[in-house]
């Protein structure tokens, strides 16, 4: 069972991919997002399917997909957090999970284009796991715990200009990973019953040629580990959004050259779906 939002920008219609087919979710909420997640959208969702309550929608071909998540309030990052990745950087293995920021509205759709800003001279890919929060967690007791408070699971790009990352944020990341577009997801939420986040091959390609091939069994800190740790900070609320970490095999290695307007960046994690997202010069 995978969910998704289909259409235009902005008026994306939610639905429910199971064996092929779609159905309309509309009947029982407005949208994919934090009040759905915490109201047992999910579940509510199932058993509507499995009453035949939910009509079937037929998707015209080339629809656009949407973002799988609607507005989340926050995109919370972490930061290098497979090992041979922070190597590749120039670091060792963080001792704490690092965290940092991205502007929700980087959000866009799997497919969606993404801008170059203005100057931009070293923009970066980086697959990755993204978890969506399903309900409100603060001061989680055991990383055991953590896992009930998530909703499902998608794919993310957390793209980034390296520039301004590195030498124009003063210490923090945030201004080289906040610009608008930079943060392809999707196709899908896929349920967390559904999924083991410890065993999930993700991969990247750029212009049709191989990048990044990792596991998510190769993370220093499991998905379990940072939803626990972040909770003793921030309160996590329904339909936000956690990047987890990318694999080794980005630009900034200085094995690949970084993108530029016209390069196809195409990201995938079994089991989640693939994403393939052009750039273009910001408007």
């Amino acid at each position: 069972m995978e969910f998704m939002r289909l259409g235009e920008f902005g008026s994306e219609l939610p639905v429910v991919r199971h064996n092929d087919t779609y159905y309309r979710l509309d009947g029982i909420t407005d949208d994919i997002d934090g009040a759905f997640l915490a109201a047992d959208g999910i579940e509510r969702a199932r058993a509507a399917l499995g009453a035949g309550e939910l009509p079937v929608y037929e998707a015209e071909d080339g629809i656009r997909i949407g973002a799988p998540i609607a507005r989340p309030m926050a995109v919370l990052c972490i930061g290098q957090n497979y090992a041979a990745h922070a190597a590749e950087s120039g670091n060792g293995a963080p001792e704490v999970p690092i965290l940092f920021y991205k502007h929700p509205n980087t959000v866009v759709g799997p497919h969606d284009d993404v801008f170059v800003p203005r100057g931009a001279q070293k923009v970066d890919w980086e697959v990755e796991l993204g978890v969506v929060i399903g309900k409100r967690a603060r001061y989680l007791s055991s990383p055991e715990e953590a896992l009930d408070y998530i909703a499902g699971y998608v794919v993310s790009n957390d793209v980034s200009e390296r520039d301004y990352q590195r030498e124009h944020s003063g210490g923090q990341w945030s201004k080289g990973k906040s610009a608008e577009t930079f943060n392809p997801l999707g196709p899908a939420l896929v349920p967390a019953s559904e999924v083991d986040p410890q065993n999930l091959h993700l991969w990247s390609r750029i212009n049709g040629e191989p990048r990044q091939d990792s596991n998510t069994s190769d993370m220093v800190f499991t998905v379990a580990e940072l939803i626990h740790n972040l909770s003793q900070y921030v309160v996590l609320e329904p339909g936000d959004l956690v990047n987890t970490g990318t694999p080794q095999g980005v630009a900034m290695s200085g094995r690949f050259p970084y993108l530029a307007a016209g390069d196809v960046m195409e990201i995938g994690i079994d089991g989640l779906g693939a994403q393939r997202a052009q750039l273009v010069a910001a408007p």
